[in-house]
């Protein structure tokens, strides 16, 4: 036997080199878990349209309506857009500014106007979706009817072009005038062949105050300048059929240059004006609208077949 002193067994190592390799684990998990979570974040605040909103200016002619609240808010819940609206009173202003960049995108105008705007200016802008269909309706603070007006009343119509035209086929539909060849799209004052009613072109956002203060018998009043002046339907005496088939060029639409037609951003702010919510407020206000969704495609096509319209009609 060994007179030798019996030192201590060595610590077994085995238990620590397990803990530390499961320390080390569980310190992966929770960076991979961190990583993990944070490119989640990323996806759905890109997918939710989160960051820096985008601010898109949009050219109207009704700003103060209500349903423009609405749309606006919904844009930047769920676009994440600002929209800045820009009013104009005067209906030939809205497309100049677009086309020089002072707007994004303008909504105020229907097809025939826009075709009309592009022939004469040499522009192309470009239908991207559609809102909807307004009469055009004859007022008349005075008379039931259209044959109740006496003769040589003073009845005024907007005189922009397009809307001269348009106003001019109601008052011969309302038998008050007669138009060279049955009239057209591009129809002016001096197609009437025959009239019992002296018809005064004034300028569009005129029309209404032209009727209220008396200056005229009856007055053809577009729908936004109508609802600003707080027209009665009750003293509309005729207008026509926006559900007709003739009705499909003056569909009101959301425009854009040429170069932004595939905006993505546009293309949803021009759909978002369908959101159930803005549909409620919007025909609280304009109860004889008619309104249509029509894809962006089907409107340009539309575009330029009336615009070769315009261009025959003008001999261009």
């Amino acid at each position: 036997m060994s007179n030798a002193p019996v030192l201590p067994d060595k610590p077994k190592r085995r238990g620590l080199l397990v803990g530390v390799i499961a320390a080390i684990a569980v310190v992966i998990v929770v960076v991979v878990a961190v990583v993990l979570s944070t490119r989640d974040d990323t996806a759905t605040t890109a997918a939710s349209g989160g960051g820096e909103a985008q601010t898109v200016t949009i050219g109207v002619a009704d700003k103060s309506l209500p349903y423009w609240s609405t749309y606006t808010e919904l844009a930047k819940s769920k676009l994440n857009v600002d929209v800045e609206l820009v009013n104009f009173s005067d209906y030939t202003l809205p497309n100049p500014a677009l086309e020089q960049g002072e707007l994004d995108l303008n909504q105020f105008q229907h097809i025939q106007y826009l075709a009309n705007y592009n022939v004469e200016a040499g522009d192309d802008l470009q239908p991207i979706g559609a809102t909807a269909v307004y009469p055009l309706p004859l007022y008349s603070l005075t008379a039931k009817s259209a044959s109740e007006l006496p003769a040589d009343a003073k009845v005024a119509i907007p005189n922009d072009a397009i809307n001269e035209a348009r106003g001019l086929l109601v008052l011969q539909e309302a038998g008050l005038v007669t138009l060279k060849d049955g009239g057209t799209a591009f129809s002016t004052t001096n197609d009437i062949e025959s009239g019992k009613v002296e018809v005064v072109p004034v300028s569009a956002d005129q029309t209404a105050s032209a009727l209220q203060s008396g200056s005229v018998a009856a007055a053809i009043v577009n729908n936004n300048y109508a609802t600003a002046a707080k027209l009665p339907t009750d003293d509309i005496i005729v207008q026509d059929d926006a559900k007709s088939a003739a009705a499909a060029p003056y569909v009101n639409i959301f425009t854009a240059r040429k170069a932004d037609a595939t905006n993505e951003t546009y293309l949803q702010l021009a759909q978002l004006w369908h959101d159930p919510a803005v549909q409620e407020v919007f025909l609280q206000d304009n109860p004889t609208a008619i309104v249509e969704d029509t894809p962006a495609a089907d409107l340009q096509a539309e575009l330029t077949e009336v615009e070769a319209d315009a261009k025959a009609a003008k001999g261009k």
